[in-house]
C-alpha cells in the first residue's frame, strides 16, 4: 500500500508545448510550485492528537469522485477525463481500492482535472454561491474572504476540517496567485485545485483514537465513521450535517449514529449510493471492454453496450430501492426497463416516447429475472459464442461468492471452442468428465447450460447448428429447466442472500471478511431474511452495528499503542 509522498506534477498537457504570455508563464509556475507544496504529504487533521494512528487507506473511486464534486461544487460541473485504472479483489473494486496508489501520469491527469474543475467552479456564473463571501478588492488579495472559502470547501473535500497548517500554505497559494494575475478568483483557483490533488482528498485516510470507554483500545473517529456512512450509502463524502455531527461527537452514539442512517437511506442520493454498489458487485465495468464479433452480432454496437448495462442497474435499483423488495425476486420477475434500442435485441415492440419503459415479458419468453438480461447474457460470452462455463463462473462468484479456480494449462479447449460441431452441451461433455476439470465444470457448467437458449448476445434461440439445444440442467441434486427453472433454484438458495450480505459488509468496510465474521455475517443474514430481504433494511443494519466500524489495527500501530500503554504508568488510588 503506498503512503508516501505524491510527485509534483509536470506543466498541465493543455499547456505544454505553447507560447504563453509573460503573466500566463508564471502563473502557470507558481500554481505547480504551490500545488505541489499544498499536495506533497499527508497533514495531521486539526481534531488528531499524538495517540491517533492511520488504520486504512483507500483511493476513491471514480464514481466517488464525481458524486464528491458534483455534491460540493455543483452537479453543473463537467468532469471529462479518463481515470486510472481500477483494480477488483475477492469480487469487488471496493476491496481493490485498498491496494491502489497514484501514478506520476495518473497524478498528472487530476492536476489537468482539478484545475478545470476549479476554473468552471469559480467561473462567473458560479463563484459568488460557491464561495460565500465577497472580496473588498477583486483584483488584489483577500485572506479573510479566501479563508472562509477554503477552511469551508476543505473540510467538505477531506471530509475533515483542515489543520491550521494545511489552511495557511493555500492561503498563501491564493494571495500569491491573486498578487500575480491580479485576480483575486484566479488565486482562489490555486487554492482549489491544490484541494482537490491532495491525498486528503484522493484517498479515504481512515484514522483511529483510543477509545475512552475502553482502556487500551481503539475506535475509528467520528470523521472516518461519517465517510464511512456516507461512502456505503451515497457513494459520496458526508454532508454539512453528517459533519457537524462528527465534529460535535455526537455521532459516538448509538442514537445519533441510528439518526443519521435512517436520514442518509431516506435521502433521494439512496439511490445513487445503491447503484454504486450493485455496478460494483455485478461488475458492470466490463462493458467497457465488451466486444462482439459484428459478423455473427450485427445488432451490436456501443449503444446497445451502454443500454443494456443501465437497464440492469435500472431493474436492480427499482426492485431494490423504489419498491424496497425481496432481493430474491431479482432472479424471477419477468418485468424489465427496455429502451429502443434493446428492444430490438428482445424482438419486441418499443412504442414509448420515453427512453425507457417497462416491459413484462410473457412466461413464454423465458426470459426471467436478472440472468436473462441482454447485459447478463452478453457480458459474460465470448465475442463470436455463447459460454455457459462463463456464465456459470459468474453467477457463483456475484450471486454465491464462490471462486472458481483458474483451469489447469495443460487443458485442451480446441472441441469446446469448435462451434460448428453440435451444440455446446456436447462440447462440455469432455471437460464435465476429465477428472483434472470435472470439479469445477460440475459446478459452473449446469448454471450455465440452462441459460443457452440465449446467444453470446443474449438473444433467445432455441437451435444450434441444426440441432435443437437441451436446457435441463442438474446441481447438488436438484433438477430445473431452462432460465426459469434456474431462477427459483437461486431464488431458494441460501447461499444468495448470504452472499449479499457478505458483499454489502466488504464493500462498507473495504476489507475482506475473516474467520472471525463468521457469527457476525451469519446475524445480519439472519436479520435480512426477518425484514424480507429487503436491502435497505440490511444497509441500515450493517451500517449500524459496531462491527462496521471496527478497528483493523495495522501491525506497527497496533504495536506503537501497546508500548504507550504499558510505559504509561499506573494511577495512584488518589487520582
Amino acid at each position: 500500500m503506498y503512503y508516501g509522498p505524491i510527485m509534483p506534477p509536470a506543466p498541465p498537457a493543455a499547456v505544454r508545448g505553447k507560447t504563453l504570455s509573460k503573466k500566463h508563464t508564471a502563473l502557470g509556475v507558481l500554481a505547480c510550485v504551490a500545488i505541489a507544496h499544498a499536495a506533497g504529504s499527508f497533514a495531521a487533521p486539526a481534531s488528531q492528537n499524538a495517540d491517533t494512528v492511520k488504520v486504512a487507506l483507500r483511493r476513491i473511486t471514480e464514481s466517488q469522485y464525481r458524486h464528491t464534486i458534483a455534491d460540493v461544487l455543483g452537479p453543473d460541473v463537467k468532469i471529462e477525463a479518463r481515470f486510472e485504472p481500477e483494480r477488483r479483489e475477492d469480487g469487488l473494486l471496493a476491496l481493490g481500492s485498498a491496494e491502489l496508489s497514484l501514478t506520476s501520469a495518473g497524478f498528472e491527469q487530476y492536476f489537468a482535472l482539478a484545475g478545470n474543475i476549479a476554473a468552471q467552479a469559480l467561473d462567473d456564473k458560479r463563484r459568488e454561491k460557491l464561495v460565500g463571501c465577497t472580496p473588498q478588492d477583486p483584483a488584489a488579495p483577500d485572506d479573510a474572504c479566501a479563508q472562509a472559502f477554503i477552511e469551508r470547501q476543505g473540510e467538505r473535500l477531506f471530509r475533515r476540517p483542515l489543520a491550521a497548517s494545511e489552511v495557511q500554505v493555500r492561503l498563501k497559494s491564493a494571495a500569491l496567485g491573486a498578487k500575480q494575475a491580479g485576480d483575486f478568483y484566479a488565486g482562489l483557483k490555486l487554492a482549489l485545485t491544490s484541494l482537490l490533488v491532495a491525498p486528503d482528498f484522493l484517498f479515504r485516510i481512515e484514522m483511529a483514537e483510543p477509545d475512552p470507554a475502553n482502556a487500551g483500545q481503539y475506535r475509528l473517529d467520528a470523521y472516518t465513521k461519517a465517510s464511512r456512512l456516507s461512502f456505503l450509502i451515497w457513494d459520496s463524502a458526508p454532508d454539512a450535517d453528517l459533519l457537524a455531527a462528527a465534529r460535535s461527537g455526537a455521532l459516538h452514539s448509538q442514537d445519533e449514529l441510528d439518526r443519521q442512517i435512517a436520514r442518509l437511506i431516506a435521502s433521494p442520493k439512496f439511490e445513487q449510493g445503491a447503484r454504486a454498489f450493485f455496478a460494483d458487485m455485478l461488475q458492470l465495468d466490463g462493458f467497457g471492454n465488451l466486444v462482439k464479433d459484428p459478423a455473427i452480432y450485427p445488432k451490436f454496437n456501443q449503444s446497445i453496450a451502454e443500454n443494456a448495462r443501465e437497464q440492469m442497474l435500472l431493474r436492480t435499483v427499482d426492485l431494490l430501492v423504489e419498491k424496497q423488495g425481496d432481493y430474491r425476486d431479482l432472479f424471477t420477475s419477468n418485468e424489465a426497463f427496455i429502451s429502443r434500442p434493446l428492444a430490438s435485441v428482445y424482438g419486441v415492440p418499443f412504442a414509448s416516447k420515453a427512453e425507457w419503459t417497462t416491459y413484462r415479458f410473457p412466461e413464454s419468453s423465458e426470459r426471467s429475472g436478472i440472468l436473462t438480461d441482454v447485459g447478463f447474457l452478453a457480458l459474460n460470452a465470448h465475442p463470436g459464442t455463447s459460454s455457459p462455463t462463463r456464465r456459470g463462473i459468474k453467477v457463483l462468484e456475484i450471486f454465491m461468492c464462490q471462486a472458481t479456480p483458474q483451469p489447469p494449462a495443460n487443458v485442451d479447449f480446441s472441441k469446446v471452442q469448435d462451434s460448428k460441431q453440435g451444440t455446446v452441451r456436447g462440447r462440455l461433455l469432455d471437460h464435465m468428465e476429465n477428472e483434472g476439470c470435472s470439479g469445477c465444470h460440475r459446478r459452473t457448467d449446469p448454471i450455465g447450460l440452462a441459460l443457452e437458449h440465449f446467444d453470446g448476445l443474449g438473444q433467445l434461440r432455441t437451435i444450434e447448428n441444426g440441432m435443437p439445444i437441451d436446457v435441463t440442467a442438474e446441481l447438488k441434486d436438484v433438477k430445473f429447466d431452462g432460465a426459469q427453472g434456474l431462477g427459483d433454484y437461486l431464488r431458494n438458495e441460501p447461499r444468495v442472500p448470504a452472499c449479499l450480505v457478505r458483499n454489502v459488509y466488504q464493500y462498507g468496510v473495504g476489507q475482506k471478511t475473516v474467520g472471525r465474521d463468521r457469527s457476525y455475517l451469519a446475524a445480519q443474514t439472519q436479520a435480512f431474511a426477518a425484514s424480507g430481504y429487503r436491502f435497505p433494511d440490511l444497509v441500515a443494519s450493517v451500517a449500524a452495528s459496531p462491527e462496521f466500524f471496527r478497528v483493523a489495527m495495522p501491525k506497527q500501530a497496533s504495536n506503537a499503542a501497546t508500548v504507550a500503554s504499558t510505559a504509561a504508568p499506573s494511577p495512584s488510588p488518589a487520582e
